[in-house]
């Protein structure tokens, strides 16, 4: 049985918060769930519903709990609320980690995405002394790539029809980020 994470409060550049999931995020989850992507590639519900979005905050909690990931909720300086990241370990055994990112439309742009990215990533190399980090980014995604190479992974190649994304499999990149290369 894995052991349950402690998911901590992270400060990233531009005065953006890194915190656990509470009830009073059901706002975030709601714009998330209206957005055409984000519930395709995540567990955000769509359509929304209170007792949906509080079934995804619990399920945040689970996986602290059961020791699959730390879920952030990104939250800007004036303390809105404005997306997820999350560091997954179901390969810390094998070592690496992935990591998974969305910030709802109303906040994209502003790099809240690519600062919190980066902090959760060198708090996972530098303080959990994970050796390999991954992630995942559909090629037509350019904000999500230029993303990734702001917080300083490369990538690494196209995987072919890789993972399901709604009704159909999907190419995606694969960017990495290896410990010593902070």
């Amino acid at each position: 049985m894995n052991r349950s994470l402690d998911v901590p409060e992270l400060a990233a550049p531009g005065g953006i918060t890194l915190r656990p999931w509470r009830l009073s995020d059901l706002g975030l989850v709601r714009e998330a769930s209206e957005d055409e992507y984000i519930p395709l590639i995540t567990t955000v519900p769509s359509p929304f519903s209170e007792p949906a979005g509080v079934a995804f905050v619990e399920r945040q909690w689970r996986r602290a709990t059961s020791g699959t990931g730390y879920p952030f909720v990104i939250v800007e300086c004036g303390g809105r609320p404005v997306g997820n990241v999350g560091l997954w370990v179901k390969d810390l055994s094998q070592g690496r980690a992935s990591l998974g990112y969305w910030v709802v439309e109303s906040a994209r742009g502003q790099g809240a995405a690519a600062a919190a990215l980066a902090s959760v990533a060198k708090w996972a190399l530098l303080e959990l002394r994970i050796p390999r980090l991954e992630l995942y980014v559909e090629p037509w995604n350019s904000a999500s790539v230029r993303t990734a190479e702001r917080s300083g992974f490369q990538r690494e190649g196209l995987l072919r029809r890789w993972q399901q994304v709604g009704a159909e499999r999907r190419d995606m990149f694969r960017y990495a980020r290896l410990n010593g290369e902070l």
